[in-house]
């Protein structure tokens, strides 16, 4: 065919028709682009009249370019050894056994150490206060007033400590964190026996350093697995986070009958000293930079990351100290991760502030003795939180796009928990109770393969501060929620009627999060983008 060209360049004449010789198609291009630089170059004409045929030139390499797949229909002696080589490559999935074997499983094991660090560290409190309110003769109001003084730095902190991991990398950040929140733990019970003031300053300490944590999992999670295990790794990794709840709430006591209030506080804390040690001598930030990974792992990572290289690569290039954060906010995909991180968190510390009076209250159960309740639904959630994983990343290879997936794990994690508390809002004896919340906890899981996951994949320059923003308003959801509870129980004279309330909510969350989330990546560097979309 002949390609035809008309634009006005000054005064000239219209180009006409090109002739095409009969070569293949590469060969004509080649030279249509060769003939139309010549006569650009015949016609000596000005710059700007010379913008139209630069365009159009710029687009014909693009072709070329674009279209080698069309040109490769040239029969070439290597072609089956290439497409037998590009099924090999598809069919390299690695077994359970060398899954679970791997440098990556290594990295994510120790990520879900630090968060079973990270929760037992911050419910050990709760377990202490009253011995030591006892000792110090404080009120319970005084009591409650200690206990929140660790959402005070966590409510400061995981912003900033978004942007940090964005612009240092999850390990080092990481590892900050966990050295400062383990030495606000061991130095709380020293605190406590000197000044009120340092007992408030190192709980406030605890929450700054803790802010951290999600952030930097999320981002060694998406520099170390690819996008269809990203789901498994973060349950792996959250299952630390509720087992360390249930491990804080089960051996503090029995810490605290060997060794005294300083027991359970002394030994978490070394423990984490122990951790970083660790952490920092057997990981690496990057694949690419580990000497221990084998030489198939690593093809299977870079294989497997897609359209994900520029955050996991070792020379990736480091984000801005600022984020535009007003292009962050003018985006829905967005408002969806904050709306659901919000309510995720309202209802975790509804249930774990309130349920033990709830029962208490409405059932008359003494929860001293109520065994599951301090330790099968954080079991439960902790086993769902890798079955989920493990699904979500199942129908992704499956073929169901990411977008799809998300939103479906998302909806069971709202939807399916909000049912629940209805059915506890109307059970009539306390095991059918306790069987509805343990199912609530299990179902709740679900939300970690969905806007957990799916902080890494809207912006993958920009995951760490994103998470930052969405933990700032759930700590600020936590902290209405947990307050609200109380005045709304005073007001209405009901708690079922609250947890009506809660389920309701679950409901319009996930309905939020289905119509404006996404799984593809969402620009937001364009400066031009500021409006809603």
């Amino acid at each position: 065919m002949s390609l035809f060209f008309a634009p006005a360049l000054g005064g000239a004449a219209a180009l006409k028709a090109i002739p095409s010789p009969q070569k293949n198609h590469r060969t004509r291009t080649s030279d249509q682009l060769y003939l139309l630089s010549s006569q650009i170059h015949w016609l000596n004409a000005s710059p700007s009249s010379l913008r139209p045929l630069r365009s159009v030139q710029q687009r014909l390499r693009v072709r070329v370019s674009s279209n080698d797949a069309h040109f490769n229909s040239i029969p070439d002696k290597n072609e089956p050894y290439n497409q037998k080589r590009q099924q090999q490559q598809q069919q390299l999935e690695p077994s359970f056994t060398e899954f679970i074997t791997s440098e990556r499983v290594k990295v994510v094991a120790m990520l879900a150490l630090a968060l079973a660090l990270c929760n037992a560290d911050r419910v050990v409190m709760s377990v202490a206060i009253v011995p030591l309110s006892l000792a110090n003769g404080w009120s319970r109001a005084f009591a409650g007033v200690v206990q929140s003084s660790f959402l005070w730095g966590y409510f400061a902190s995981p912003i900033a400590g978004g942007m940090l991991v964005d612009h240092y990398g999850g390990k080092v950040v990481m590892a900050w964190g966990v050295a400062l929140w383990s030495l606000a733990t061991f130095l709380t019970p020293f605190a406590a026996e000197n000044s009120l003031l340092a007992l408030l300053a190192v709980r406030a300490l605890l929450g700054i350093a803790e802010g951290v944590a999600l952030p930097s999992m999320n981002n060694m999670v998406a520099r170390w697995f690819p996008q269809t295990e990203r789901a498994r790794a973060v349950g792996i990794s959250m299952a630390g986070f509720q087992l360390g709840c249930a491990l804080g709430l089960s051996l503090s006591p029995i810490l605290m009958s060997q060794g005294g209030i300083f027991g359970p506080f002394v030994i978490f804390g070394l423990s984490g000293f122990l951790w970083v040690l660790v952490w920092l001598s057997a990981t690496s930030s990057t694949p690419d930079q580990s000497p221990q990974i084998s030489q198939y792992e690593l093809e299977y990572i870079l294989n497997k990351r897609q359209n994900s290289v520029a955050v996991e690569t070792a020379k990736t290039r480091k984000v801005k100290v600022i984020p535009p954060f007003r292009r962050l906010f003018s985006k829905m995909p967005t408002w969806s991760l904050i709306v659901a991180n919000s309510m995720h968190s309202w209802g975790f510390f509804i249930v774990l502030s309130w349920m033990p009076i709830y029962f208490n209250s409405v059932y008359h159960v003494d929860l001293r003795h109520a065994a599951w309740f301090s330790a099968v639904p954080w079991a439960v959630m902790a086993i769902m939180n890798y079955m989920s994983g493990l699904l979500s990343d199942m129908m992704i290879q499956s073929g169901t796009s990411v977008t799809l997936t998300r939103k479906i794990m998302q909806t069971i994690g709202f939807v399916g928990p909000g049912v629940c508390l209805i059915g506890l809002a109307t059970a009539k004896n306390p095991s059918i109770g306790a069987a509805w919340l343990t199912v609530a906890f299990g179902l709740k899981s679900f939300s970690h393969s969905g806007f957990l996951v799916n902080l890494q994949e809207i912006a993958p320059k920009y995951s760490g501060v994103l998470h930052g923003i969405s933990n700032t308003a759930a700590t600020l959801a936590a902290i209405i929620g947990t307050v609200g509870a109380g005045y709304f129980v005073e007001l209405v004279g009901s708690f079922p009627g609250f947890l009506w309330l809660t389920s309701l909510l679950y409901f319009l969350s996930a309905l939020f999060y289905y119509l404006f989330s996404t799984a593809e990546r969402v620009n937001f560097d364009d400066p031009g983008e500021y409006k809603f979309s």
